[in-house]
C-alpha cells in the first residue's frame, strides 16, 4: 500500500459505500416483522459467497455483541461469537448514521492485511434497531471497486489544478493587502506620537481581510490540493466558509466601530449610518450561527 490509495480510497469513498449499500438492500430484509437472525445469516452469506475474495461476515445485535461466528474465507471462528465490537467504528458509525457504512482501513486481526468493514442497521417493523450486518473485505479488493476511470481521473486533476491556480492568485491578494497594511503604519507615521484612531483601524481591516484571504487559500491547498480531510464538526467547504465569514465579520466590525468612533466626532448626524453596518454585521452573526447549526445536523445525521 502506498499514500495514493489512501488518497483513491478517499476518492472512491462514495463508490464504495453505493455498492455495499446496493448488495445489502437486495439481499438482506430490513423494517419487517419478526426478523431473526436464521433469516438474515443465509442472505449474509450468499453476499459472501457472490463476492470474490471476501474476508468474512458476522452479525451483531443492537447492543454490539457478535452473536454468530465470523464465517471466514475457507473457515469458521467460533470464539469470536460473544465478543463485544460496540467500540468498533463499524458497529457505531452504523447506528449513529442509521444507515449503510464503510469504516476507513484498518490492520485486520483474522489477516493481518488492511481491510474495509462495510455495516447494515438491521430494525425491526417499529423502526428499533435489532441487528448489524458486518462484512470484511481486503483494502485492495475495495481499490478496485473505487477504482476511478479515465473521465473522474481527467476531473479530479483539472479540479485539483484549478484550486492551486486559485489558491496561489488568493494568497497574492493577501500579501498585497498585508503589505499595504504594513506601509500604512510608514505612510501615516503611526506612533504614540502620532496616533490617530482612523489610521490604526484602517491598516488593521487591511491586516484582517489579508489573514482571512490567507487562511482561505491555506484551506484550499490542504484540503483540496493535498488531500488532508481532517475530522471536524464543521469540515470540507463548510469549515472554509465558516473561517472565511468570521474574519469578513471580524473586519465589519472593525470598520464599524472605526466609523462610531468618526462620525461621534465629526458628524453625529451620520451616526445612524454606522448603526446600520453594526445591524448587517448581527445579521451576518446570527445567520453564520444557523449555517453552522443546520450543517453540524447535517454531517451528523
Amino acid at each position: 500500500m502506498v499514500p495514493a490509495d489512501i488518497q483513491d480510497f478517499s476518492l472512491g469513498r462514495t463508490k464504495a459505500r453505493a455498492y455495499f449499500c446496493y448488495l445489502f438492500s437486495k439481499n438482506i430484509p430490513n423494517r419487517l416483522p419478526s426478523l431473526t437472525q436464521e433469516m438474515i445469516m443465509p442472505r449474509l452469506l450468499k453476499i459472501k459467497g457472490d463476492l470474490e475474495n471476501c474476508d468474512g461476515v458476522y452479525l451483531l445485535d443492537s447492543k454490539g455483541v457478535q452473536i454468530t461466528p465470523t464465517f471466514a474465507a475457507h473457515r469458521q471462528i467460533d470464539e469470536d461469537a460473544g465478543k463485544i465490537r460496540a467500540d468498533r467504528a463499524y458497529y457505531y458509525r452504523a447506528v449513529r448514521e442509521g444507515r449503510c457504512s464503510i469504516t476507513d482501513p484498518y490492520p485486520s486481526l483474522m489477516t493481518g492485511e488492511l481491510c474495509v468493514t462495510a455495516s447494515q442497521p438491521i430494525y425491526c417493523e417499529n423502526g428499533n434497531l435489532k441487528y448489524v450486518a458486518c462484512l470484511d473485505m481486503p483494502f485492495d479488493e475495495v481499490l478496485k471497486i473505487t477504482h476511478l476511470n479515465t473521465f473522474d481521473t481527467f476531473f479530479n486533476k483539472f479540479f485539483k489544478y484549478s484550486y492551486g491556480l486559485f489558491a496561489l492568485a488568493l494568497i497574492a491578494v493577501a500579501l498585497l493587502l498585508f503589505v499595504t497594511g504594513v506601509q500604512s503604519f510608514f505612510v501615516y507615521e503611526i506612533s504614540v506620537a502620532h496616533f490617530e484612531a482612523k489610521n490604526v483601524f484602517e491598516a488593521t481591516i487591511l491586516i484582517t481581510l489579508s489573514l482571512a484571504i490567507f487562511d482561505l487559500s491555506k484551506t484550499l491547498i490542504e484540503e483540496e490540493i493535498m488531500g488532508r480531510s481532517k475530522e471536524h464538526n464543521i469540515s470540507g467547504p463548510h469549515k472554509t466558509m465558516v473561517r472565511f465569514l468570521g474574519s469578513i465579520i471580524i473586519a465589519l466590525s472593525i470598520e464599524a466601530l472605526m466609523l462610531v468612533f468618526k462620525f461621534a466626532i465629526t458628524d453625529p448626524e451620520k451616526l445612524m449610518y454606522a448603526m446600520y453596518i453594526v445591524g448587517g454585521v448581527a445579521m451576518l452573526l446570527v445567520g453564520l450561527a444557523i449555517y453552522i447549526r443546520f450543517t453540524k445536523l447535517k454531517i451528523e445525521d
